[in-house]
């Protein structure tokens, strides 16, 4: 009697078998003629074709998802094309061939999604990597790219990863998320939405802040909504991701090095080239390194309006995080200096946290008041309150509000960085 695990193994080898045919008798001269769904169309009509000459008896439901299958193999990312459908899913991690996991509506789950083997995986892996010009062999086993979406792509492979090839997927859309989906997620109020299109409008240096996974990039593509259209801005990321709809953009991607280590451009050479390009804003997509001190430099010259973000977990760590990327540039400013430097530059800091059960919030709004003889003075504009947990672990939220926010800040002691008033 035939079981399931041999019914799978025998639809698998026929997908493998007609993707091998279709192959053979594809004209690759003239594929690179024909747009992507007239394409999709006319192979469609090949592969049914190729099932017709296969002597497996297959119902209708089980040839359209072999003829999908086949087709998201030649064309697609193979296997990862039934999550990428899937609007509900945010993150896809692959660890390895046969361990593929989702996030979907906050949740992790293991998906039933297989590749075939390792070699399998690698092959879709290179497929993303080379579209956006970059590589990943023994030689640069790590590599960051990106999908046609604009989804963020990491991927490190063997002998690093020992389990086999591993590839995490940050999905941003064809539908990015907008004010009013932030608004109805209960990311923030009314009125922080308020002060902030007012900051932006007001032309302030803003950072947001954030750990992984805490929504700073939608955040920023958020933000930027209320940017003017007349304004020219040029952003600067490592895979570009930033969303803008504004029409006078200009988009800058740093390129890692060749397979000899020549060729890379950072970051910072980025930052410092785009000063000679008469920006009105600058957007960086992240700083983490000596980037950061270019940054600060270009708000404190006449670039005001300018964001990024970074990595940290409060407004207070955010400062202490930026001293130390100024260090990374090589440059030993005095505390003070640098201090000054920060404080002059940046007028806000937005903090985004992800929160127990996978809701993502604005958990606070910093204004950073200038210097009181060595240290940073900071106020918070807003600020959440956690109230409890529900049953289900999640942060519990006042139904009759958006989310509970202080409008009035609390009075602390002073920090060495940071001081409530």
């Amino acid at each position: 009697m035939t079981t399931i695990k041999q019914k799978i193994s025998e639809f698998d080898q026929l997908k493998q078998r007609i993707h091998g045919k279709l192959i053979g008798k594809l004209d690759l001269s003239r594929v690179g003629e024909l747009e992507g769904d007239v394409l999709r169309r006319e192979i469609r009509v090949v592969v049914e074709h190729l099932c017709d000459g296969e002597n497996n008896l297959l119902n209708r439901t089980e040839r359209d998802r072999l003829v999908e299958e086949v087709l998201d193999e030649t064309f697609g990312l193979g296997p990862l094309e039934l999550l990428l459908k899937d609007p509900l899913i945010s993150d896809i991690l692959v660890n390895g061939p046969k361990n593929i996991y989702a996030e979907r509506s906050g949740k992790m789950e293991k998906t039933n999604v297989e590749f075939r083997d390792n070699a399998h995986l690698l092959q879709i892996i290179d497929r993303i990597v080379s579209k956006v010009g970059r590589r990943v062999d023994e030689t640069c086993p790590m590599v960051d790219a990106r999908l046609e979406d604009g989804s963020r792509v990491n991927a490190i492979i063997p002998p690093l990863a020992l389990d086999g090839a591993a590839m995490s997927i940050r999905r941003f859309g064809a539908n990015p998320l907008k004010l009013e989906d932030l608004l109805n997620y209960q990311a923030f109020t009314p009125e922080m939405v308020m002060l902030l299109e007012g900051a932006m409008k007001a032309r302030l240096n803003i950072i947001i802040s954030g750990g992984t996974g805490s929504g700073k990039t939608t955040l920023l593509n958020t933000l930027s909504s209320f940017i003017s259209n007349e304004d020219r801005i040029v952003t600067i990321e490592d895979a570009a991701e930033i969303q803008l709809q504004q029409d006078h953009v200009v988009r800058l991607e740093t390129r890692p090095p060749n397979i000899e280590g020549k060729g890379a451009v950072s970051a910072t050479d980025l930052v410092k080239n785009c000063l000679r390009m008469r920006p009105e804003r600058i957007i960086i997509g992240e700083c983490r390194g000596p980037e950061t001190l270019d940054m600060l430099q270009a708000m404190n010259t006449g670039h005001e309006g300018s964001l990024t973000t970074t990595h940290a977990n409060s407004p207070r760590d955010c400062i202490s995080r930026l001293e130390t990327m100024i260090m990374m540039s090589g440059f030993e400013l005095p505390v003070k200096a640098m201090r000054h430097q920060i404080s002059s530059a940046v007028d806000l800091i937005i903090q985004a946290n992800r929160l127990q059960g996978g809701a993502r919030k604005v958990t606070q709004i910093t204004e950073i008041c200038g210097m009181e003889n060595d240290t940073i003075v900071m106020q918070d504009v807003f600020k959440y309150e956690k109230t409890g947990v529900d049953e289900n672990g999640a942060d519990e939220s006042d139904p009759t509000k958006p989310a509970r926010m202080k409008t009035t800040p609390t009075k602390t002691e002073p920090t060495k960085t940071t001081c409530f008033t």
